[in-house]
């Protein structure tokens, strides 16, 4: 069958096995699964596994949330990952195979393999309507992501939830969620999530961008300004991923995939984009007083950006990592 749920960012061909009548069919779908034409979502539902990897993680972790919600009692509350998947909300790293869940102090009920539950109660916790189910706002998913994730991790996910760059623009605000954070019983992470708060920033555009923010002051950099934006000599603009203004240092951080995408450049051949962005590199550098480059992936090896950057002339007030 089709299934066009809201959740799902694309047309899936999903076979749940309660809605099999023929034996046969199941354990021919086994062998299916068992030889990788299928793949399983969650617990009796499959998808092929062609289609599942077109999907990109947080659209498959979408799906999963929208399988599990299909078998649990209604009247659930989807929280933390599970809630920022619905939101669109990214995070670093991978997605868990899990759906988290909050319940009530008294509740109970254990975590399973598929459903991860957090007992911290559901007093105070602002959430909306999810069809038989509820799910955390935007601002609540980025308050117990920042409470419970790791450091960098969780500003990533906060920055995803208040960047205004967003189409449609930003789900929450930072305000909003110091409100949430203020008037909540103080609650285990509170004293964290201060911290992550303290760093987010609503310009970062990409969890990446949000990384290697963090990861720059972290090595003792002064703070830089995010996409910052300068009309250069020649009336193009130029916008820098990091840019540090008392130093009039500017930050490029590339992917490989930029120089690919249509976005980057529809009309013009990979040469091409590579010329023009020397160029443009070049048309920056005279104008600046330092200028650095590496690449996204660069922020899981501080050490390395951290050479970068003083190579090419910036202070840190920390020794090398």
């Amino acid at each position: 069958m089709r299934d066009m749920s809201p959740t799902d960012s694309a047309s899936l061909t999903i076979v749940r096995r309660r809605e099999q009548l023929d034996p046969v069919d199941d354990r021919r779908r086994r062998r299916s699964v068992a030889s990788g034409v299928w793949f399983r979502v969650a617990s009796g539902s499959y998808v092929r596994t062609a289609e599942w990897r077109v999907l990109s993680p947080i659209e498959q972790h979408r799906v999963r949330v929208s399988e599990a919600l299909r078998r649990i009692q209604p009247g659930a509350v989807i929280s933390h990952r599970a809630a920022a998947a619905h939101h669109d909300i990214d995070v670093l790293g991978a997605w868990p195979d899990y759906v988290d869940v909050i319940v009530d102090h008294a509740s109970g009920g254990r975590s399973t393999g598929a459903i991860r539950r957090h007992a911290t109660g559901l007093a105070g916790v602002q959430r909306e309507s999810l069809g038989d189910h509820e799910v955390t706002t935007p601002a609540q998913t980025a308050l117990d992501l920042a409470r419970t994730l790791p450091f960098v991790v969780a500003v990533t996910a906060v920055d995803q939830a208040i960047w205004t760059g967003r189409p449609g623009g930003a789900l929450t605000t930072l305000e909003e969620i110091v409100g949430l954070l203020d008037v909540n019983r103080p609650r285990r992470g509170d004293a964290q999530a201060r911290r992550v708060l303290a760093f987010a920033n609503p310009e970062s555009s990409n969890v990446r961008e949000s990384q290697n923010f963090v990861v720059v002051v972290s090595l003792g950099f002064p703070r830089p300004l995010v996409q910052y934006r300068r009309i250069l000599r020649s009336g193009r603009l130029a916008i820098a991923d990091l840019y540090f203004e008392e130093q009039d240092h500017w930050c490029e951080i590339d992917g490989h995939g930029k120089y690919l995408s249509p976005e980057f450049g529809a009309e013009r051949d990979p040469a091409q984009i590579v010329i023009d962005e020397k160029n443009r590199e070049n048309e920056i550098r005279r104008e600046v007083r330092g200028f650095s480059r590496w690449e996204a992936m660069d922020a899981d090896r501080p050490r390395d950006i951290y050479d970068i950057l003083t190579q090419d002339g910036l202070r840190s007030f920390k020794p090398r990592p």
